[in-house]
């Protein structure tokens, strides 16, 4: 089906090949019939390769750029516009190409509040988030635009103060996470768990009422998520926000509808077979 009129969308990022999002776009265009016109591949692409990456897809009119760990910051000074969300954000995950202007958005953060307020009401509620990047400034900024009441916790303390002074919120040490004992949610945002048994947070810090959300959605069951499922506490996968990201995404790669079931069902089937 795929000819010289179909257009390329990719995801570039060190590492890349843990990363769902080709078979969960390429499946969505098979579902909509679409599958002569996109096609979704991945390519990992170096910090140091970065400026040329974003050049060829201007040179080879590639139309749709995902950017994974560690591209989310640095891609910005390379586009030719930013949507105001992710200038605010101040990361992207994903670029346009509309007739070789280059423009970032991020749809990180409609991914995760919308993981998020699937099971809880975000306002005034205490939420400690792990890690300082990319994916951690489009959570806080989703958290904050809902009242809710954010404390980042990051090994860089500079990093960890701007963001927090840029988003209106706390920060604290990585050291200090004996505190989200009394917070009501907590969020990994950071890449520890991925494709280990490793988690930021010890078993005794969880606590029953708490509600833990891990960003990493490879492992589907993450140490972070076991602990917390011994622990009695409620959590959500990163599959989640990697679903309704990955929707956001295909909408402004296509200009359709994204078939959200099949989307979900497909990373499903994918994980399921993954583990056995």
């Amino acid at each position: 089906m795929i000819n010289t009129q179909t257009k390329l969308c990719l995801i570039i990022g060190n590492p890349i090949k843990h990363s769902l999002s080709p078979i969960m776009h390429n499946t969505a265009y098979k579902k909509l019939g679409i599958d002569n016109q996109f096609v979704f591949l991945a390519q990992k692409v170096k910090p140091a390769n970065l400026r040329s990456a974003v050049q060829a897809v201007k040179i080879l009119d590639i139309r749709g750029l995902t950017c994974t760990i560690p591209h989310k910051a640095a891609v910005i000074p390379l586009l030719d516009q930013l949507d105001p969300l992710a200038q605010k954000i101040g990361a992207v995950n994903t670029v346009v190409n509309r007739q070789g202007k280059l423009v970032g958005y991020n749809t990180d953060c409609f991914g995760a509040i919308t993981a998020l307020e699937k099971v809880v009401n975000l306002e005034h509620k205490k939420v400690a988030v792990l890690g300082a990047g990319g994916a951690a400034r489009a959570v806080v900024f989703g958290l904050v635009s809902k009242n809710a009441k954010v404390t980042v916790f990051n090994r860089n303390l500079n990093k960890v103060k701007t963001l927090a002074k840029q988003a209106n919120c706390q920060s604290q040490p990585l050291t200090n996470l004996k505190l989200i004992k009394n917070m009501d949610i907590v969020i990994n945002t950071t890449s520890v768990g991925m494709n280990s048994n490793q988690s930021l947070v010890s078993k005794n810090l969880i606590q029953s009422h708490h509600l833990v959300f891990d960003i990493v959605y490879s492992p589907h069951q993450t140490q972070l998520l076991k602990n917390a499922l011994e622990k009695k506490a409620k959590i959500i996968h990163g599959l989640d926000m990697l679903l309704y990201q990955g929707t956001a995404q295909f909408e402004l790669y296509t200009n359709r509808k994204a078939p959200i079931k099949t989307m979900h069902q497909t990373l499903i089937k994918y994980l399921k077979m993954k583990v056995t």
